[in-house]
């Protein structure tokens, strides 16, 4: 960590005394209120002559809300962490030992080449929208030419979360802006069964990024800005700019003791530094420059490595022509086409000249004056 001395000592004697702000959150919800919106889940006829049964887990589900039972299930942390007595969640530390595994393997020069193509359409043709994104398209073009590159790839679409049963990302609860040690890597937020908020996507989508040596992200633009999906994942992966790796160190959520640890000094550690993206941001009205700049700038500051000028790219794909005809249009445009292939080929060449060494990285050795 960063020394104190960064702080005169007039500012950390007045700052070490910052309280939380509180009056905000209502909690307990009433219990009325809690059994009606548990049953919710229960709407289906299909469930009527389990009633009794549903009334009797419900209650179990109001205890383990009233109690606080985010994690029911602990263990020690163990050696190797501050507080080798505390008691961590099984289901964080299971998470957190496959990023350990999968950075060791992303590491070893014995490891096939690996990116993480993501695509960032909300739409599939499994619900609602009846079709598939054109999004999906672009990274199957970009999965194809990285796998001739004899590349491995980790496809992630993210339009599962519209489409599979019970999956989810939730919303990033903006711990580090109460004091950076508070936000964990990986993220402790979820699961929490308090509050039902289980089958958190994050847990595999974090190993995905760990185990690669490239990543790109292929969006479209709504209202201005990535997909509502690709933005969960954005906002939950703030964890891995700064994120605290030992939940010990600041007792889980202990909002106080993570003020004073930040206030003696964080390192802001980037997790992910060091691996190659593109970006590919597609519309067909507005918002795609400021959304590439937004996508560009996120990993940049998360120390990725940028691939080059062909490997970040926003382009219109039948602008102001109808909706219904947009995969058509995209048929016709061998250019956008191809630039997609582009990005892919950047990333690909980019990949292989980091690993063998060869990667240009001029401010390599700089140091932020500032941390944050």
């Amino acid at each position: 960590m960063i020394a104190a001395e960064r702080f005169d000592a007039g500012q950390v004697e007045a700052t070490m005394s910052t309280k939380p702000r509180k009056g905000q959150a209502h909690w307990p919800m009433a219990r009325e209120e809690f059994r009606r919106r548990f049953e919710r889940n229960f709407y289906d006829p299909a469930f009527d002559p389990e009633k009794e049964a549903i009334g009797r887990l419900e209650a179990i589900a109001w205890d383990a809300y009233k109690d606080g039972r985010k994690a029911p299930r602990t263990a020690k942390a163990g050696r190797g962490f501050k507080d080798p007595d505390y008691e961590l969640s099984i289901e964080w530390r299971e998470t957190r030992d496959r990023l350990i595994a999968a950075q060791k393997k992303q590491r070893s020069p014995a490891t096939r080449s690996r990116v993480l193509v993501v695509c960032g359409s909300s739409r599939n043709d499994g619900t609602c929208p009846g079709e598939m994104s054109k999004t999906f398209r672009l990274a199957k073009l970009c999965k194809a030419v990285l796998e001739r590159a004899d590349i491995e790839v980790d496809l992630l679409d993210l339009s599962k979360l519209t489409s599979d049963y019970a999956l989810r990302i939730y919303p990033c609860k903006a711990c580090v802006s109460t004091a950076q040690p508070l936000c964990h890597w990986p993220c402790s937020c979820y699961p929490n069964h308090e509050f039902n908020q289980v089958n958190d996507w994050m847990a595999e989508i974090y190993e995905k990024w760990v185990a690669a040596h490239g990543v790109i992200l292929l969006t479209p633009t709504n209202w201005y800005h990535t997909s509502s999906s690709m933005k969960l994942m954005i906002d939950r992966l703030v964890c891995a700019t700064g994120g605290n790796a030992d939940p010990t160190l600041t007792q889980g959520k202990d909002v106080e003791l993570a003020k004073r640890v930040e206030l003696e000094g964080w390192d802001y550690p980037n997790h992910l530094a060091g691996r190659v993206f593109g970006v590919f941001v597609h519309g067909d009205v507005a918002g795609i420059e400021a959304t590439r700049y937004a996508l560009t700038d996120w990993l940049e500051w998360a120390g990725l490595i940028d691939a080059g000028q062909m490997s970040h790219i926003d382009r219109y794909i039948g602008y102001y022509e109808p909706y219904a005809t947009s995969h058509e249009t995209l048929d016709k445009d061998k250019d956008v086409q191809e630039e997609v292939r582009n990005v892919a080929r950047a990333v690909a060449h980019a990949v292989g000249e980091l690993r063998a060494g060869r990667l240009s990285r001029p401010d390599r050795d700089l140091k932020r004056p500032r941390m944050k």
